[in-house]
């Protein structure tokens, strides 16, 4: 006899296409609207998917407040260029928004190129990227990450209307240059430099805006739990990475992440160093989490990681 959690699967399985018609209301809404937003100043746009705050005078936070990863993508203006750091989940469309917020011609360059953050690539001509195999198999798009994005328990009220979630897929996109460690991007009175930060994907960069006192820390750093269970991730760089970044702390204002909220103080940086050495050196307990994952948490920083093997 079934369980009424599997029949409910089986009747979630077969009436997809419906539900995506009427609000959805996952435990993880609870928590929406973040209060630290009211702090922001937010900008209207007209595509009510995002939502867009301005974070520091020409520094846009583009957010994506109804599905469970609430990416945030970042427009950084200058004075003859934009750079758009990453593209979003590519639900709506994130390249209307950039259009109404600037003029300047955009590059766009991805924190690192999991799904979430790659949405777009494909709608605009110029995208730097690392040089990486991992960047260029994920440049080839993908449909099954981004099926999993969209089930009921992922999103939040309602998809945008003309969204066909059957046919939605990661679009390929072209790496049209390649950049690297320590590269520079003028955007016309404005400067910002690449910062490889490997670990969460070896392709992770970071983006030091160093006259502003700004930190773009893609997924390295963000206000909730940091994902390091991925095959591609790599603990040893990305203990390298985070100490780096800790470094850069006297020269920092503002940290700003690609999850959640974007905003956090550069003293969050040397205490998630030191988190993630307790955790490492076995000093933090482990509460289970989903299949084959564990969570570590030190205060307000929490790290998802894969289960380590049990005893023989």
């Amino acid at each position: 006899m079934l369980k009424a959690g599997a029949i409910l699967a089986i009747f979630l399985s077969l009436s997809v296409p419906s539900l995506f018609a009427q609000v959805s209301n996952p435990d993880w809404c609870r928590a929406l609207p973040r209060p630290e937003y009211k702090n922001l100043e937010r900008v209207p746009i007209s595509d009510s998917w995002f939502e867009v705050y301005k974070v520091a005078p020409a520094v846009f936070a583009i957010y994506e407040p109804h599905q469970a990863e609430e990416t945030i993508s970042y427009l950084i203006a200058g004075e003859k260029q934009a750079l758009l750091f990453d593209t979003g989940m590519g639900i709506s469309d994130i390249k209307k928004v950039v259009t109404e917020l600037t003029k300047l011609p955009i590059i766009v360059l991805n924190s690192h190129t999991h799904n979430d953050h790659v949405g777009d690539n494909w709608k605009f001509p110029t995208v730097y990227g690392m040089n990486t195999d991992f960047t260029r198999d994920n440049a080839r798009g993908s449909r099954e990450d981004a099926q999993a994005e969209i089930s009921p328990d992922q999103i939040c009220g309602t998809l945008p209307k003309g969204f066909d979630p059957k046919t939605y897929a990661t679009r390929p996109w072209k790496i049209t240059t390649y950049t690297h460690d320590g590269d520079r991007i003028d955007l016309g009175g404005r400067t910002l430099e690449v910062i490889a930060t490997p670990g969460h994907t070896p392709d992770a960069v970071s983006l030091l805006d160093r006259a502003n006192g700004l930190l773009f820390t893609g997924d390295t750093y963000y206000p909730a739990p940091i994902w390091l269970f991925r095959p591609e991730t790599d603990l040893d760089a990305y203990a390298a990475s985070i100490r780096r970044l800790a470094a850069l702390v006297p020269q920092i204002k503002v940290v700003l992440g690609a999850h959640n909220i974007p905003v956090a103080p550069p003293t969050v940086l040397p205490r998630l160093v030191a988190a993630f050495n307790a955790v490492r050196a076995g000093k933090v307990p482990a509460s289970p989490d989903s299949p084959g994952k564990v969570l570590y948490k030190v205060d307000n920083i929490s790290f998802l990681m894969r289960a380590p093997p049990a005893a023989p």
